[in-house]
């Protein structure tokens, strides 16, 4: 810092201030730009071990999550999460384990003896997740998952309105019988298939529909259970003209089944998914209609919480999912 004050002609002070851009410090542009130039021919970095010894803690985020940087369309969460964070002037550290705890056991140690400002911790889907305990010494927030202890804020999609705008979107097109298929049965808990099959639910008896059971499978959220359960639902005396199925991997599915029995999508049966998996569902024939999950924006809120210096209360923030039409529903005709 001594070189660069002498480079740039000021005092070791005025450096410090211009780079740590100080509130209340005014210096002229001429002057900030003498400093910046030296910073540039000299290779001046700041020390940041340092700078943690002065301030106690680091211009870092830790972001840990299980398999969320390497899935093709929840890797959104930690863009968002990153640029949110950049914005601040702070650097987003991320580390997928891949499920292994003793890798997230070492990483999070890793992280806090960094001193980071605060971690978010994720999952790849939305589930009842046990956080270490040792993430209570630093802000932390749970990102498209819900603390089980309810201890750490929580940020996560909006599973009930999501199920309830699906269905809705397939009433509005004038269906009646409308089929779903589920990524997991209610027993498990697991709050994207009970929120979904709610919203669902709601949306009917919202329009003075009964729900049929003859016409809600419970899959596990992958193409063959699409396939499977749209070919028995195709079966039943009164075959559903519309289908929400609450994944996009089972709408998959479902279109391969249709093709196989000869029905055509959206002309004798519409669809729609939840997601938006941009390698899967803009690309099917044709492209689905969905809900989206707002894994950018989410990213985004938990940086904005941990800058926020939110206290741990177990609070659990939900963010809306948007519904991006495609071409696969289609208004009923009144024949049918």
């Amino acid at each position: 810092m001594h070189d660069v004050a002498r480079e740039a002609g000021v005092s070791q002070a005025t450096v410090s201030l211009v780079l740590n851009d100080v509130s209340g410090s005014r210096f002229s542009d001429a002057t900030k730009d003498r400093v910046h130039k030296a910073v540039e021919i000299l290779g001046y970095r700041t020390n940041a071990h340092a700078k943690v010894l002065r301030e106690g803690v680091a211009g870092m985020i830790g972001f840990i999550g299980d398999s969320v940087a390497t899935s093709p369309f929840a890797g959104k969460i930690i863009e968002g999460a990153q640029e949110r964070a950049w914005e601040s002037g702070l650097l987003l550290i991320a580390v997928s384990t891949g499920g292994d705890k003793e890798l997230e056991r070492a990483s999070l140690e890793t992280l806090l003896s960094y001193k980071v400002a605060g971690v978010v911790y994720a999952s790849m889907y939305h589930q009842m997740v046990d956080v270490p305990k040792v993430l209570r010494e630093v802000p932390t927030v749970v990102l498209n998952s819900e603390d089980q202890a309810g201890y750490f804020p929580s940020i996560a999609p909006d599973e009930v309105s999501g199920g309830f705008e699906a269905t809705q979107y397939l009433l509005k097109a004038g269906h009646r019988r409308i089929g779903l298929i589920n990524i997991e049965s209610l027993e498990s808990g697991l709050p994207g298939a009970v929120g979904r099959y709610k919203g669902y639910v709601r949306a009917l008896e919202g329009a003075g529909v009964s729900v049929d059971p003859a016409l809600v499978r419970f899959g596990q959220g992958s193409e063959p259970y699409g396939f499977k359960y749209v070919v028995e639902l195709m079966q039943e005396p009164e075959p559903p003209t519309a289908i929400f199925c609450a994944n996009d991997r089972t709408a998959w599915g479902a279109y391969q089944a249709l093709l196989e029995l000869g029905k055509r999508v959206p002309e004798d049966v519409s669809i729609i998914g939840f997601d938006n998996q941009e390698t899967l569902a803009p690309h099917l024939r044709p492209g689905l209609t969905t809900l989206e999950l707002p894994f950018e924006q989410m990213g985004r809120r938990a940086v904005d919480l941990i800058l926020e210096g939110i206290k741990p209360q177990g609070q659990v923030e939900l963010m809306a999912c948007s519904l991006i039409e495609r071409n696969s529903v289609e208004k009923i005709k009144e024949s049918q």
